[in-house]
């Protein structure tokens, strides 16, 4: 039942993870804006079941541990993220693998799902967008300046990465996303939601403040058969 930590090189950065488990059934976790595997899945590295599953949790490039590189937003980010966890769960020898994914997480799995078909087992995502809309973009400029974030949800962050990087990274996030809101349709992955094959399991929070429902209801009607 105990969580390893390490580092591995994929595509010249060194990527942090934690695993767990022993079960056939590999499972990648996948963090969302600014999150990491501990701060993001701490309960589910602890809780989900170690003999059905083998479970592993990664921090992208330039988040978490997973620093040097800085974290930067260039218009492929989302598809950078996507081989790396892709690449990431090869180099640790797993033929296939499910992913879940939450918020940017969520959007790195469904670009995932779709372009390594044979490689994904199954997919559940939740609080992601296959697109971004100008009112989208209203509600990311809502948390450009991370001192109006409520204590709780800034507390893990600020002592994982210190304040200045913290902020820094935020404003870069919502410059990044935003951009997406210029492209016809606002499209970050929609184009790919039909070349999902694998069974898709789509979750949403009722209270998200950031995802709006609409999207969880948009991917399901593009992603054939989920649920």
């Amino acid at each position: 039942t105990s969580i390893t930590s390490a580092k591995i090189q994929v595509n010249g950065v060194n990527l942090h993870y934690q695993q767990t488990g022993e079960g056939n059934h590999a499972v990648l976790l996948l963090p969302g804006m600014l999150g990491s595997g501990q701060t993001d899945f701490g309960p589910q590295l602890k809780s989900m079941n170690k003999q059905l599953f083998t479970i592993v949790a990664w921090d992208p490039r330039g988040y978490g541990q997973s620093i040097p590189p800085s974290r930067d937003f260039p218009p492929d980010f989302f598809e950078r993220d996507a081989k790396d966890a892709v690449d990431l769960m090869q180099a640790l020898k797993f033929k296939k693998f499910s992913l879940l994914g939450w918020s940017d997480g969520g959007i790195t799995a469904l670009i995932a799902a779709a372009k390594y078909p044979t490689l994904i087992h199954k997919l559940v995502v939740w609080g992601a967008n296959a697109s971004v809309t100008q009112e989208d973009v209203r509600i990311y400029n809502g948390i450009r300046d991370v001192s109006k974030w409520s204590e709780k949800v800034k507390k893990p962050l600020e002592e994982m990465y210190g304040h200045k990087y913290f902020a820094k990274t935020c404003e870069a996030w919502v410059d990044g996303i935003s951009s997406f809101a210029e492209k016809s349709d606002g499209n970050i992955c929609q184009q790919l939601l039909p070349y999902i094959k694998c069974p898709t399991f789509i979750i949403h929070g009722e209270k998200d403040p950031l995802v709006p429902r609409s999207h969880a209801e948009y991917i399901h009607e593009h992603i054939k058969g989920s649920r």
